[in-house]
């Protein structure tokens, strides 16, 4: 195959770590390529989940967004916004689910910003907003983080506070089922300390180091611990790149 780009990495990377039978709640973009990846390859008991209503979905093709009618090809139901949002609050079901977002920042403790960057009021750049975010970081199980690796993005202080994460801003923590589990970049994986709550490196993408990578944050990090992950196989390179996205509208 050829080289694998980092953005091939990001995905499989993700759809290494769901589980078979896991509720896959995913946004548009690199999060539904992760889930069509983890279902097609190595969790075909996975459910796909998106927030505009269709559930376990079967995507013949890539939605182009969760707004796209493919995301009801095959699904068990097809609902709407509100009572999708009601089935992720059930505690039955949440327990169950791993929901996959991105934002613009995050901090230590993997709060996200996906609102602003500068003042709220007088923003020097204005985002869409959290949308469904935080309600799946409250009510999904754990949570799995999309982030291009850079100093202005991996920040000590969020610029504004749209989703929580594990120390929040705000003491929100009697409302959560889960946290952040591990955060997926250009450069590596990072996931959080047991006591601390703080993040740390924990892979490391081939043509990437520990030393480099600290150097991309832009707050102290540990990078004791990290090891380098694992390569991904040509089986789930060809699946990627011929079946699930073969046009690279995403990828």
């Amino acid at each position: 195959m050829s080289e694998i780009t980092p953005r091939e990495r990001m995905v499989l990377a993700a759809a290494r770590r769901i589980r078979d039978e896991e509720i896959v709640f995913c946004g548009t973009g690199i999060s539904m390529i992760a889930a069509m990846a983890a279902k097609r390859i190595h969790a075909p008991n996975s459910v796909i989940f998106f927030e505009t209503g269709a559930i376990d979905s079967r995507l013949m093709e890539l939605p182009l967004s969760v707004g796209d009618p493919r995301v009801v090809t095959g699904a068990s139901v097809g609902t709407g916004l509100v009572d999708s949002f009601a089935i992720l609050q059930n505690s039955q079901t949440g327990s169950h689910v791993v929901a996959v977002l991105g934002a613009a920042q995050i901090d230590p403790y993997g709060n996200l910003n996906s609102t602003c960057i500068g003042d709220y009021w007088r923003p020097k750049v204005r985002f869409p907003g959290s949308g469904g975010a935080s309600d799946a970081a409250v009510f999904a199980a754990r949570v799995m983080i999309f982030m291009r690796l850079e100093k202005r993005r991996f920040v000590e202080r969020l610029d504004y506070f749209s989703t929580p994460g594990w120390k929040s801003p705000k003491d929100e923590a009697a409302m959560y089922h889960g946290r952040p589990d591990v955060v997926i970049t250009d450069g590596g994986t990072f996931m959080f300390d047991n006591d601390s709550r703080r993040m740390y490196l924990a892979t490391y993408f081939p043509g990437n180091d520990p030393r480099s990578i600290e150097r991309r944050v832009g707050f102290e990090l540990d990078i004791s611990r990290a090891e380098e992950e694992p390569p991904p196989s040509d089986e789930s390179l060809n699946h990627l790149r011929n079946h699930i996205d073969p046009q690279h509208l995403i990828l």
